[in-house]
């Protein structure tokens, strides 16, 4: 772990909180725009609905472009929820890279 440098150890918790922390809100709000797919007339443009919109929809875009729809349904939140996921998992889950390197630190120290 020659990488690991001491301002590294002083700054990673705060690095592993946050990330993990913006990882599971992005989870969340693909985890919203599926459940929005579900009802196709709701009101996309007032609340909640219109944040989660304007910050999935440029990913998704991207994705749509790539993926076509199956069926008529929209599958691309369904790719990114699973990708956002695994990369939460394998950052900050409890096996993940940066996990591990601060359970180590800690160890040591």
């Amino acid at each position: 772990m020659s990488f690991v440098t001491p301002t590294l150890l002083q700054v990673l918790p705060t690095v592993h909180l946050i990330l993990g922390l913006l990882l599971a809100a992005w989870s969340l709000m693909f985890l919203m725009r599926i459940v929005l797919t579900w009802y196709p007339k709701a009101d996309s443009n007032s609340g909640v609905w219109a944040v989660v919109i304007w910050l999935t929809e440029p990913v998704l875009a991207i994705t749509r472009r790539v993926v076509a729809p199956i069926g008529g349904v929209d599958v691309t939140p369904v790719i990114w929820l699973g990708l956002v996921s695994l990369v939460r998992e394998l950052l900050v889950g409890q096996q993940g890279v940066l996990s591990q390197i601060l359970m180590r630190s800690q160890a040591i120290a």
